[in-house]
């Protein structure tokens, strides 16, 4: 029975401890345009590839790897 009550009095912190944290939350304003960092994300994204110069290939695709695709033969496989 002892245990139970341990528990009951933990539980309990835990819960007035999760709702001061959400109090000062509110109170610092941390909840205030939450919208605003999903845009920032976004934006910084678009401007990325904005400002990259449009000569890029694919991340698979090197010089290296064509060299090597035309020196093989159709019918030869990789081990």
């Amino acid at each position: 029975m002892e245990l139970t009550w341990i528990a009951i009095i933990a539980s309990l912190c835990m819960g007035i401890g999760a709702v001061l944290v959400f109090v000062f939350a509110v109170k610092r304003n941390y909840f205030h345009d939450l919208e605003d960092a999903k845009y920032q994300v976004f934006w910084s994204d678009v401007e990325e590839l904005v400002d990259s110069p449009g000569t890029e290939k694919p991340a698979g695709d090197t010089d290296e790897d064509k060299e090597e695709d035309e020196d093989e033969d159709p019918g030869e496989t990789r081990d």
